[in-house]
C-alpha cells in the first residue's frame, strides 16, 4: 500500500494494523473489509473513573452527556448526532473505570461524516453551564436507577470497600454530591486535561478500504494538535489488603450475597487462567454455580464479573437468594465451592465446555462493526490492544493445573471483600 504522509505504521498484530498519526500522537487501529456495507468508528479516550478524585467523581460521565450537546463546528440542531441518527447510524458513548468512548456505526457512505463529528468534539465540545443544568436530571435519572437496581447498589459498596486509596473506590457514574456540585469550570479542566489526540485511539472496522480510512483520519483529525503539557499520570497504587473486609447494605428487596477477591491486572500471566476459573465457575448454566444453586433452587441467579482492568481489579461472583436461603449458608456453601477447585481442580469435561464457551464468545464479540469495536475498546482500555488478539489464544491454552493454581492463589479470604444486601 502506498504510504500517506504524516501517517506512520507501527505494527500488524492478528488482522489489526496499527499506525499513528506522526504529529499528534493519535493511535489508529484498523480492521478493514471494503465489501461491507456498513463501516464503524470508534475513538476511546484513556480517561475514565481511573483518573477521577474527589469533588469530580463522575466527571467522565458528565462529560459524555455534554459532549453531545454540540461542538463549535455542528450545533445539536444544525448536524452533528441529530443529522447521523436521521440517516440511519447507531451511535453513543460509553463510560468506564479505564476509558471513554464515542462511536458511529453508518453505512460506508457516511463514514466521513462520522469522523468529522468525531474530530469536532475532541477538541471542540461547547462544554457550557446551561447545557450542564439542563442535562442534570437525565444524570439524576441514570443514578438513581443504579441505586435501585440492588446488585449495582451492592456491587458499588463493594468496590468502595475493598479499595481505600485507589480511585476504582469510586463508582463510575461518580458521588452524587459531586454529581451535583461539580463546577463548569471544574468539568471544563477536566477536558483540557485528558481529551487530546495523544491520549486516544480511533479504531475503524467495516466497509473501507485502508487508503481511504487512513487519509480519512488525517483530514480531520490530523489538524488538531496534542495536548501542550503532559496528560496528567494516575500513579496511586491500592495498599496491600491486611484482612477480610465486610459490608452490608440493608434495604427493600431481594437477598443477595457477593464475594470478590483481589487479583491482578488484565495483562498478568495468570489473567487467562482467572478468566477460564470464571466460565468453569458461573459464566453459562452449566457451570458449578448454577448446578450448586440454580439447580437447586437456592439462588434465583447467578452472576459473574472478572473485568480485565489495567490496575489490579476484583473477581466478584454475586447469589441473588431464593426465600428462605440465608446469607450465612450461601456464603458458606460458595465457599466450599472455591475450596474444591483450589483441593482438586476441575474435571476435563468442564475444561472442555469452558474453552466451548470462550470459542463462542470471541466470535460473538467479532460479529459485526460494532461488536468487534466495542469489545477492541476493552483491551484497548487495559493499555495494550494486542490482548484482543493474543487472549483468547492464551485463554484456549490453560490447564486444568492452571485454573487450580489460581483458584488456591487468590480465592484467599485476607484479599476477600464480602457483601450482603438484606432485604427489608
Amino acid at each position: 500500500m502506498k504510504g500517506i504522509a504524516g501517517v506512520s505504521f507501527v505494527r500488524k498484530v492478528g488482522e489489526i494494523r496499527e499506525y499513528k498519526l506522526i504529529k499528534n500522537g493519535l493511535r489508529i487501529l484498523l480492521a478493514l473489509d471494503a465489501s461491507a456495507p456498513v463501516a464503524g468508528i470508534m475513538v476511546t479516550y484513556h480517561v475514565g473513573s481511573r483518573n477521577e478524585a474527589v469533588g469530580y467523581t463522575g466527571a467522565t460521565h458528565l462529560l459524555e452527556h455534554l459532549m453531545f450537546k454540540g461542538t463549535e463546528k455542528f450545533s445539536r440542531t444544525r448536524g452533528g448526532a441529530d443529522l447521523l441518527e436521521a440517516k440511519g447510524a447507531m451511535l453513543n458513548a460509553t463510560t468506564w473505570m479505564d476509558r471513554t468512548n464515542y462511536y458511529e456505526i453508518v453505512p460506508a457512505s457516511l463514514l466521513p461524516y462520522a469522523a468529522e463529528f468525531e474530530a469536532s468534539r475532541m477538541r471542540g465540545a461547547l462544554i457550557t453551564e446551561k447545557d450542564r443544568v439542563s442535562e442534570m436530571p437525565v444524570v439524576w435519572n441514570e443514578f438513581e436507577r443504579g441505586e435501585n437496581y440492588c446488585l449495582e447498589a451492592l456491587d458499588k459498596l463493594i468496590w468502595a470497600t475493598a479499595y481505600q486509596a485507589h480511585p476504582y473506590h469510586h463508582s463510575t457514574i461518580g458521588w452524587r454530591s459531586d454529581i451535583e456540585n461539580v463546577s463548569i469550570e471544574r468539568l471544563r479542566q477536566f477536558y483540557d486535561d485528558f481529551y487530546w489526540p495523544n491520549n486516544a485511539t480511533v479504531s475503524i472496522a467495516g466497509g473501507i478500504s485502508e487508503q481511504e480510512a487512513l487519509k480519512l483520519v488525517k483530514k480531520y483529525f490530523g489538524s488538531i494538535p496534542k495536548s501542550p503539557k503532559p496528560i496528567p499520570p494516575m500513579y496511586t497504587t491500592e495498599p496491600l489488603q491486611e484482612g477480610e473486609r465486610r459490608v452490608q447494605v440493608r434495604r427493600a428487596g431481594p437477598n443477595i450475597l457477593g464475594v470478590a477477591h483481589k487479583v491482578p491486572n488484565a495483562h498478568h500471566p495468570d489473567s487467562p487462567a482467572l478468566a477460564m476459573l470464571a466460565t468453569v465457575l458461573g459464566e453459562h448454566k452449566r457451570s458449578r454455580l448454577y448446578k450448586r444453586f440454580v439447580d437447586t433452587a437456592q439462588a434465583t441467579d447467578v452472576t459473574l464479573f472478572a473485568f480485565p482492568t489495567r490496575d489490579p481489579g476484583l473477581f466478584m461472583t454475586y447469589l441473588t437468594l431464593a426465600d428462605g436461603v440465608k446469607h450465612e449458608a450461601a456464603e458458606a456453601a460458595l465457599k466450599e465451592e472455591y475450596a474444591a477447585i483450589a483441593k482438586s481442580g476441575v474435571s476435563a469435561a468442564e475444561l472442555a465446555q469452558a474453552r466451548r464457551y470462550l470459542r463462542a464468545a470471541t466470535a460473538e464479540k467479532r460479529d459485526g462493526a460494532y461488536a468487534f469495536l466495542s469489545s477492541l475498546n476493552e483491551d484497548i482500555a487495559t493499555g495494550d490492544w494486542t490482548r484482543f488478539v493474543t487472549f483468547p489464544k492464551a485463554a484456549l491454552t490453560v490447564t486444568a493445573k492452571d485454573i487450580q493454581r489460581v483458584a488456591k492463589n487468590y480465592f484467599v479470604d485476607s484479599q476477600s471483600t464480602v457483601g450482603w444486601f438484606i432485604g427489608t
